[in-house]
């Protein structure tokens, strides 16, 4: 059966820079995690949701995608300086280190420090790959169809 919109895949996967440098896998050790996704439901970023149509149950396939067809540019503008008052008391903060933003509307954005100044800390809101070029290595373990639809 080949792979559909709309249905449910299985797929062991390892992530890479162009550098060759392994970012994330399926794998971990002896034990592999595959991931589990919808097809069309936008689950996953989508040249890897574009990449898995088509294939079937065993099939494997390298795809390469830029950074539009996987967590997008990088946005200079969703970096923001903020004031250290805002920090509770006794709070310690790195740069590097990921803290957690609420939104006025409740939503909560992960945000990693870049920079800390004597009254201030820079934050980013880019996602750690946006930017990036990435080689995934797909093998599709199983699919089915999705009765959840």
């Amino acid at each position: 059966m080949k792979i559909v919109k709309g249905n449910k895949v299985k797929v062991e996967y390892e992530g890479k820079f162009d550098n060759g440098e392994i970012f994330d896998s399926s794998k971990h050790g002896e034990h592999s995690h595959p991931l589990e996704f919808v097809v069309g439901k936008s689950q996953v970023i989508p040249g890897f949701e574009e990449a898995v149509i088509g294939l079937k149950k065993g099939d494997e396939k390298e795809i390469k995608l830029e950074s539009e067809e996987a967590y997008g540019n990088y946005d200079s503008t969703l970096k923001r300086e903020i004031p250290k008052e805002v920090i509770p008391e006794g709070q310690e903060i790195k740069e590097g280190m990921i803290i957690v933003m609420q939104t006025p509307e409740g939503y909560k954005l992960p945000a990693r420090i870049v920079s800390i100044s004597d009254d201030s800390f820079t934050i980013d809101l880019n996602h750690p790959l946006a930017g990036k070029k990435l080689i995934f290595n797909i093998k599709v373990i199983d699919v089915e169809e999705n009765n959840d639809q």
